[in-house]
């Protein structure tokens, strides 16, 4: 790189920007962005900033020309500035910094002014100045920079030249017309992904399409599916996750519980994709046909929801894969095909594909293909199973592919693994990640995890979705537990995170049996088909729906990254504030996280954050269950009783004065 003296700044510690600029930072549609940097030069010379944003590539009117705002310096030559956009797709940002003579120049002015100095020969200096931005300067600020340059060469108006001078409006002129031919731009460019808001706020069901017959005895359909449908969205979730849908195949079907040999009749794991009737592409017989399926994704549609599907890359024995393209899975030396394992478990029912294959190419177009026939049949969210045991460059490269074609498609990264992983997945390109929130339980544990996820550089990429359960996990917090302690699971799940799912109707009808020595349901709906009663009501269903309207009438909790942990005097009660972008919506909620005793305490209110004056009353409308109370100051009473509801989601309006 050539070296040019001129350039007297440096640009350090810009943030956000991840591994150096190599993957783009996240938002949504009208998500701010906060940029921060180090700007400084040599010496006492004033430097200024701007932030430049464009989008990528040109389309749908946008043109790809860098679009300028003025950075705020903050002190302590640390900068700032905030964007955001309203459309999705991918845009750039970088910065751009000068040394500012002319401001420079003015601060100099007022101090040799104050000290009564002969200022004739400054105001000549400033008179070059602006001569020097007169070729950048428009015909409006052309007239305003001439008249300024008369005026400082005329020593008889000392005093007007130099209040004019100092002034607010040559000031801006001169911003405006600032030469920048020496002005130095961050050395890289780096690229935030505009995503539609779903991507950051969702509330997602799973159920098996299999089990939604009301009749004993009959596998379910499509249209069973329709009917589970409108009951699912009068809890008010917004995404309908269906486990895998195909073909399942015969060949060392697992029985009930994962036997290793099934019984007559015993309908297999979904996640064994294929068989004579098709893989990956086709749907299971006996759920129907294409035309039922567009027929519930046209449901979901009409409901306000989105069907989400599985995307497991395995097949099982029977798969067409496994003969047509034999090179993609591994085979071991005695001739037979490598089956999944995870020593000492066997999983002789499913077949990895092999990603080091030779035939790697056409291999990544078939999978990618996969993606892009559901899409084509209006799916526009996919659950991806355990993307962390394929390799990575196929999952940047297929999102990439989809996202360069497609608009709004959404994956979420089902990866129960090491951080890393989790995190190398979501930088790559995953829209939202499954998290370890289903292992946490203590109050020093949500607030540490939470704090990771949110207050440091993950929150750039990474997009938690807690879930409380799944078909694969009961935990430790709802085994042999009882509504509390779904409630509790539930509400935290919820309002931690903008983004959440249950796995039900196991979860709102509380089951909670375990297979014994596992974090596993016994009788799991993996292996068995059920006959549910789908207009059952629980409490756990009541709370569902009134959390999720709570949700969408209120925007702090639209977002994972606004979270404010509070203090309490009881480790049994967790608090946390959340506050919308616009600093309207302020929600405080508190949580017991004891399901079988009362707890009680005092929570420290963030009277600063939430603009409440010290000692002024203010009002906190509990919208679980529509109480209201008076608060004062910032330590206040909770106490919360297990068998009512243990939480509070606390709207918070100061008192308005009387008239």
């Amino acid at each position: 790189m050539k070296l040019d003296g001129h350039k007297r700044v440096s640009i350090r510690n810009v943030s956000p920007e991840i591994d150096c600029g190599k993957y783009p930072i996240k938002r949504v549609i009208d998500e701010k962005v906060e940029v921060h940097a180090d700007i400084f030069g040599d010496g006492h010379d004033k430097v200024d900033a701007v932030l430049l944003t464009r989008p990528k590539k040109k389309g749908r009117g946008r043109e790809k020309k860098w679009q300028e705002q003025h950075m705020e310096f903050q002190g302590n030559d640390h900068w700032t500035s905030t964007f955001s956009f309203d459309e999705t797709g991918l845009y750039e940002y970088t910065i751009e910094s000068w040394v500012d003579h002319f401001t420079t120049w003015q601060e100099d002015l007022k101090k040799k002014a104050a000290a009564n100095q002969n200022l004739k020969t400054e105001l000549l200096i400033g008179a070059q100045f602006m001569e020097a931005a007169l070729p950048q300067a428009t015909a409006a600020n052309k007239k305003k920079l001439n008249t300024w340059i008369e005026l400082l060469r005329d020593e008889e108006k000392e005093g007007q030249a130099i209040s004019e001078a100092l002034s607010d409006s040559a000031s801006r002129v001169m911003y405006e017309s600032r030469d920048r031919s020496k002005a130095y731009k961050y050395d890289r460019i780096l690229e935030v992904r505009v995503e539609r808001k779903k991507t950051l706020f969702s509330a997602w069901y799973e159920f098996f399409p299999r089990s939604a017959s009301p009749e004993k005895g009959r596998h379910g359909t499509f249209k069973d599916c329709e009917n589970v449908l409108t009951e699912v969205a009068k809890m008010g979730f917004d995404v309908i996750y269906f486990p895998p849908i195909h073909p399942i195949g015969r060949s060392h079907r697992k029985g009930v519980n994962n036997a290793v040999d099934a019984e007559e009749g015993d309908p297999g794991s979904p996640w064994a994709i294929g068989a004579k009737e098709g893989g990956h592409k086709a749907i299971h017989p006996e759920l129907g046909s294409m035309d039922d399926f567009k027929s519930v994704v046209k449901k979901a549609k009409e409901l306000g929801m989105e069907i989400a599907l599985d995307f497991a890359i395995q097949c099982s024995p029977d798969h067409p894969y496994v003969k047509e393209h034999p090179q993609w899975f591994k085979w071991r030396p005695d001739g037979t095909v490598q089956y999944a394992e995870n020593p000492p478990k066997k999983y002789q029912d499913v077949l990895p594909v092999n990603f080091e294959t030779e035939d790697w190419e056409n291999l990544w177009d078939e999978l990618k293909s996969i993606v892009e026939f559901w899409i084509d049949k209006g799916v526009k969210i996919f659950r991806v199973d355990n993307p962390h045991t394929k390799t990575f460059l196929f999952w940047e490269w297929m999102i990439k592919e989809i996202n360069a074609k497609y608009d709004g498609i959404i994956f979420l990264a089902e990866a129960f693994t090491r951080p890393r992983v989790m995190e190398e997945l979501a930088k790559i390109g995953f829209n939202q990640s499954y998290t370890y929130f289903t292992w946490r339980n203590t109050k020093e544990e949500f607030v540490e995890y939470l704090t990771q996820l949110t207050k440091t550089e993950v929150r750039e990429y990474y997009r938690p979705n807690f879930w409380p359960n799944t078909p694969d996990i009961l935990p430790i917090s709802l085994e042999n537990r009882h509504e509390p302690s779904f409630l509790i699971r539930l509400i935290l799940a919820g309002t931690l995170s903008s983004n959440y799912g249950i796995y039900g109707p196991v979860f709102e009808f509380g089951l909670n049996e375990a297979y014994p020595g596992k974090e596993e349901y016994t009788h799991s709906e993996k292996y068995q088909i059920y006959h549910w009663d789908w207009h059952r009501n629980t409490k756990i269903k009541e709370v569902i729906s009134i959390l999720n309207r709570v949700r969408n009438e209120n925007p702090a909790l639209q977002s994972t990254w606004n979270i404010e942990f509070c203090h309490t005097d009881n480790n049994q009660l967790i608090c946390y504030s959340k506050i919308d972008q616009e600093g309207i919506n302020k929600l405080i909620i508190v949580v017991s996280l004891d399901p079988n005793h009362v707890q009680s305490g005092w929570v420290k209110v963030p009277l600063h954050d939430l603009k409440i004056e010290a000692h002024e009353s203010y009002s906190v409308t509990d919208l679980l269950t529509g109480s209201s109370y008076i608060w004062q100051d910032e330590w206040n009473y909770v106490e919360l009783h297990p068998q009512a509801i243990p939480a509070h989601i606390f709207k918070v309006e100061t008192k308005k004065p009387l008239r």
